[in-house]
């Protein structure tokens, strides 16, 4: 993946992120654990490894926790951008 498609590939994830807002506090409420979970995510291919990051980071920010399912199915969507940046000739 070249560095064009992986600009690319972070952005939609952060727009995903920000999107979603599991705790109602508004979509700009994120950005550092966006920044956070996409980070995590070039490293990661496993969804439900990086749901566990994704609750972790969410967890230690706000001090509140996310149910697992939640964070799952994010992950699907976010390794799902990252899978379709990978293809992309």
């Amino acid at each position: 993946m070249n560095q064009m498609d992986n600009i690319e590939m972070n952005q939609k994830c952060v727009h995903l992120l920000e999107q979603w807002d599991p705790f109602s506090y508004g979509t700009d409420s994120y950005s550092t654990e966006t920044a956070d979970v996409v980070a995590a995510l070039q490293n990661i291919d496993d969804p439900t490894t990086l749901a566990k990051v994704i609750q972790r980071v969410y967890e230690y920010s706000f001090e509140q926790w996310i149910p697992f399912e939640q964070c799952v199915a994010i992950a699907y969507k976010l390794i799902a951008v990252k899978f379709e940046a990978k293809c992309i000739i």
